[in-house]
């Protein structure tokens, strides 16, 4: 999905899809079904999304994603460019297209280092991802369904991101390797680990097959913890796009919500060989990324008892992070 792979905005019908019933229009966001390893999220419209209060007026909102798309339309116009475009008018580009929105943009922290690097960060909204933009351009790996994506699919390859096949496990390997070679490279890619989109009241685990690639790759992993708030201060999660919602009914409802902010805080890099494998480096980015604090805490996934990849799960009896299966 996201120089930056943006899953593209189109323009939401007005009446939201309710949890458990069919997306309206387009691009529909399905609960994951949860496979062998595939992640799933078990936050739902329904269950989750907050009551926004008073919202801003239809025409207004339909003028805001007027202002989306044209933005987008600019944005990938100039993809041929690819690397001409300076990144710092890329970074921009991204915070106009979240401010189009009606969306503030606050960023904070460090900068994130030049060259190869691994960027990853808690997966809440379509937001996230020119969210990241403005703070480190980069490819995103986005799951292989998008590409059937009515439009977003033609962006999101146009945009150049990697594809991940996630009911395929043995294309696993084949994935992390081109992760690893566009950060050998020099490039930045943007991975969100826990593999679904989360409320941000919930959370999932960080899945660890994609850091292996910068372990492989020899670069930093640079994680950001992304939030969304009121501009009260108040935590909301008005900007989820979760469970069974559809691209265009979570645009529409971000459109019209009134004083959101998106947040986005650069935390400290994890720099190479400061850990020994990616277990432990999933689980460095994973404390780092994830809020402090977490009202429901999501249990991660155990091995079945047969031997076998429960959820992703590795085995921790293997020593050498090279020789363990890549299911996560």
């Amino acid at each position: 999905m996201s120089t930056s792979s943006l899953g593209a905005v189109q323009v939401p019908p007005a009446i939201a899809p309710t949890a458990g019933t069919p997306a309206v229009g387009g691009t529909s966001h399905p609960a994951d079904a949860g496979t062998l390893w595939r992640p799933s999220a078990p936050c739902t419209p329904r269950n989750c999304i907050d009551a926004t209060g008073p919202a801003r007026a239809m025409p207004l909102a339909v003028l805001r994603i007027a202002a989306v798309l044209l933005l987008l339309v600019l944005g990938f116009a100039a993809t041929p460019l690819g690397g001409r475009i300076p990144a710092g008018l890329v970074r921009r580009w991204s915070r106009w297209v979240v401010r189009a929105a009606g969306v503030r943009v606050r960023i904070a922290g460090g900068t994130a280092p030049d060259g190869g690097l691994l960027l990853v960060a808690n997966h809440v909204s379509w937001l996230d991802i020119p969210l990241l933009a403005a703070v480190r351009p980069a490819r995103m790996l986005a799951k292989s369904e998008i590409r059937d994506w009515p439009v977003a699919g033609w962006m999101t390859a146009r945009s150049g991101a990697l594809f991940i096949d996630r009911d395929r496990i043995r294309a696993l390997p084949v994935t992390v390797a081109r992760i690893a070679e566009a950060l050998r490279a020099g490039e930045a890619v943007t991975v969100f680990p826990e593999g679904s989109t989360w409320c941000g009241r919930a959370q999932g685990h960080f899945r660890r097959a994609a850091f292996q690639a910068a372990l492989d790759a020899g670069v930093p992993v640079q994680p950001v913890r992304l939030s969304y708030r009121v501009v009260a201060g108040s935590p909301t999660t008005a900007a989820a796009f979760v469970g069974q919602d559809s691209l265009l009914a979570s645009v529409w409802r971000v459109v019209r919500v009134r004083e959101l902010v998106a947040e986005a805080e650069v935390r400290e890099p994890i720099m190479p060989g400061s850990r020994p494998d990616r277990r432990s480096l999933a689980d460095a980015a994973e404390a780092s990324a994830l809020p402090d604090e977490r009202p429901v805490r999501i249990p991660r996934p155990q091995r079945a008892a047969t031997g076998g990849p429960a959820s992703g799960s590795e085995q921790r009896s293997s020593p050498s992070p090279s020789r363990e299966p890549l299911t996560a």
